[in-house]
């Protein structure tokens, strides 16, 4: 690999980190620009898998205009901190895949006595948009929460 490959490879490995990024800083500063910005306009976000862990209900989510307003009605109504480690990234051509390890606090605004710590597994399918990459099709594994779920949904 030659120096200009190198950079490539090193600016598309940073991009495709700063999508989930974006996801997770766009939720804890209520920045519907930037949470926007880190899904491809058919995108998918997908929590099935952790219904039975949270004791909740969620569809999947299609597109990213209904992404950001589930989004927007529930988890940017709260106070919340994401933290996001160990990318794991896998380029082929302008697909990319995305493993992280995600630990996401939620708080009610007026009421801090009650939250919902959740650590979960992402996975994440990415395309390139130009010098930008996005996410496609995002996946919600939750390995393990304390306190109450019920605060993702305002209650």
């Amino acid at each position: 690999m030659n120096a200009t490959q190198v950079n490539l490879e090193i600016r598309d490995r940073l991009e495709i980190a700063d999508a989930i990024y974006r996801f997770g800083a766009g939720i804890d500063f209520a920045d519907e620009e930037l949470f926007t910005s880190a899904f491809a306009p058919d995108a998918v976000v997908d929590v099935t898998s952790s219904n039975k862990l949270w004791g909740l209900d969620f569809p999947v989510f299609h597109g990213r205009d209904a992404i950001v307003d589930i989004f927007k009605s529930t988890v940017f109504l709260l106070v919340t901190t994401h933290a996001i480690t160990n990318p794991r990234i896998k380029i082929n051509g302008d697909t990319a895949k995305l493993y992280v390890v995600a630990e996401a606090q939620h708080l009610p605004p007026n009421d801090r006595s009650r939250h919902c710590l959740m650590k979960s597994q992402y996975d994440v399918t990415l395309v390139r948009d130009g010098d930008r990459w996005v996410i496609n099709h995002l996946i919600i594994n939750g390995v393990w929460f304390t306190g109450e779920t019920s605060v993702l949904l305002g209650k």
